[in-house]
């Protein structure tokens, strides 16, 4: 029989998203039972409701488009080894993890980025820095001491190099690669942004648009993977240098990886509706969609389709946890209730109220579940460790509970130290670390008991990108603790869009220490990108709701796994 899976596709919240949105679009949940305080309303959907057959979906690829794919693949193979010019390679390596093939030329990739490491790129600014940038983003050895060749005696950049306007973006895109003790990058950022913004006004609307205000808008580091390869494929067909079997691979491998997700999301929706919260309890939000696509941020690689199933299913059931602490439990049902789960223990759900041991019976069985497949998968034994962070969730919760009923605004310190953890990053790092199963050693194992600052470091980000995309509506449903209002508190702020600013600014020292983190080998590689992939994800996600001139999550939704190719540049809307 076939199962037909109804995919609600809207606007997407963050891993716990305790902020949520309200305003006249908006609408409240119709609740099947009584509410103790109405905090949060929801968006109301705005793509329509789409089915998913199971016996219905493309196959991966047709076997005419599986000999086309191996053909690219070896065309494009043989044109990277055969390459002979360092800056060349350098630009096709660039192109070819743009499009998100990378992980058909590993091997390619890895052997020509060996060749390039100790090449001297002279006095060529923009060869310098794209080195530089292609080496970090590979997490190779990579000096910024490479950029000393470009300052004046004053120890500034030399002005005639804003004349380089390939240079000058190159120079700023490598910036963004730049650690907490790496001044000579800060000042590359503050100098190639401010000549880049000077020379938007004289370039073509083609050179101006596509490649400097794309630039500014969103860096090259900072991209989710999946939509660059996406936009950009649309940006290599017009290409004058394109390679036609990159392009081809590209599409190729692109319709699969669409095909791939469907066929996740169908399995996930077939998971939801069968766990049957969203019927049983009529207030908990029914996204399995936009839970999705988070993961899909956070693996982007074909191979990662397990993980992106099963870390999908903590985050849709991590929404109803947020739903019953914002929207529907009272105060003593929720101490209640994070005294059960700290238990971990099935006897606990005797004091409960019959909703609460119907959300508490999902969260046991599925955590076990995900804690089976490890075992399975990797031979580790981790439920304790699975356990942990939700507990730690739920003890989250119930501070920002007590800080709403008390009318409490907590310093930025404590808040950012609390709202790491209600987002549910930590959460999701650590259930991804395990879903992974990569080079986990006992020394890294235990890491995991108390979080790595590769993960809170993500996590912050992830946090504060999400104040500066729902503070607005927070403030209207009369919320006083997110970021934004405690730094401005704290440091005596009383316009809005100043303590916006200052968020930004923490939010780029952020990623300044979450660069040197990445660079540290004390974590596998998979969970190094895992980190910084969520930290791309957030920002993807809640720019819109900081600058309404980016796109919506609904866009991300249908591009990435509903809209077949060709598809629009979403990066910028101009006006």
């Amino acid at each position: 029989m076939a199962v037909t899976t109804q995919v609600r596709v809207s606007y997407l919240t963050n891993l716990s998203p305790r902020k949520s949105w309200t305003s006249s679009t908006f609408h409240s949940w119709n609740l099947s039972l009584p509410c103790s305080k109405s905090r949060i309303m929801h968006r109301k959907l705005s793509i329509t409701c789409i089915a998913l057959n199971h016996n219905k979906l493309p196959p991966l690829l047709t076997d005419d488009k599986t000999r086309s794919l191996d053909q690219c693949k070896r065309r494009s193979q043989e044109t990277l080894l055969n390459s002979s010019d360092p800056i060349e390679t350098m630009k096709m390596i660039d192109s070819i993890q743009r499009l998100g093939i990378g992980h058909h030329l590993e091997d390619e990739i890895n052997i020509q980025l060996e060749r390039i490491c100790d090449w001297d790129a002279s006095t060529n600014l923009f060869a310098t820095s794209l080195q530089f940038r292609l080496l970090r983003h590979n997490h190779l050895l990579s000096s910024s001491d490479v950029f000393n060749k470009f300052l004046d005696k004053t120890c500034n950049f030399k002005e005639s190099l804003k004349k380089d306007i390939w240079g000058m973006l190159s120079l700023y895109e490598a910036s963004y690669l730049g650690t907490e003790d790496e001044e000579i990058l800060k000042k590359a950022l503050k100098f190639s942004k401010t000549h880049l913004n000077e020379l938007i006004s004289h370039m073509s609307p083609e050179i101006g648009y596509r490649h400097i205000v794309r630039s500014l808008t969103l860096p090259r580091h900072l991209r989710m993977t999946r939509l660059e390869a996406r936009n950009y494929m649309e940006e290599y067909s017009h290409a004058s240098n394109q390679i036609p079997a990159l392009l081809e691979l590209a599409k190729l491998d692109s319709y699969m990886i669409q095909s791939l997700h469907q066929r996740e999301l169908a399995e996930i929706c077939k998971w939801w509706k069968e766990l049957g919260l969203v019927d049983r309890l009529g207030f908990a939000r029914d996204r399995p969609a936009e839970c999705f696509l988070w993961t899909v941020g956070i693996f982007p690689e074909p191979s990662d389709s397990n993980c992106r199933i099963e870390l999908t299913k903590t985050v849709c059931i991590l929404l109803v946890m947020d739903d019953i602490f914002d929207t529907y439990g009272k105060f003593d049902e929720l101490v209640l209730f994070t005294k059960a789960i700290k238990r971990w223990d099935l006897d606990a759900l005797d004091d409960l109220p019959e909703y609460m041991k119907i959300c508490y019976m999902a969260l046991y069985n599925t955590t076990h579940e995900i804690a089976y497949r490890i075992q399975k998968d990797h031979g580790l034994t981790v439920v304790a460790y699975l356990k942990r962070t939700w507990i730690d969730i739920f003890k989250a919760f119930l501070e920002e509970a007590m800080w709403f009923n008390s009318r409490y605004v907590p310093s930025y310190k404590t808040y950012l130290e609390n709202g790491v953890i209600s987002a549910g990053a930590c959460m999701a790092l650590v259930h991804a670390t395990f879903l992974i199963g990569d080079g986990l050693s006992k020394k890294t194992i235990s890491m995991m008991k108390t979080y790595p600052r590769l993960f809170t470091c993500s996590g912050e980000i992830l946090r504060l990108w999400d104040d500066l995309g729902t503070s607005t509506e927070e403030q209207e449903r009369g919320d006083n603790a997110s970021s934004i209002q405690c730094f401005m508190e704290e440091n005596n702020i009383k316009d809005e869009n100043e303590g916006r600013k200052h968020i930004r600014l923490l939010i780029r020292n952020l990623w300044r220490e979450l660069n040197g983190l990445a660079m540290n080998k004390t974590m596998p590689l998979s969970v190094v990108k895992a980190s910084l992939n969520m930290a791309r994800t957030a920002q993807v996600i809640y720019q819109h709701g900081d600058d309404q001139s980016t796109f919506t999550v609904d866009d991300y939704v249908q591009t990435l796994i509903f809209t077949s190719l060709p598809t629009k540049n979403y990066f910028l809307k101009i006006n």
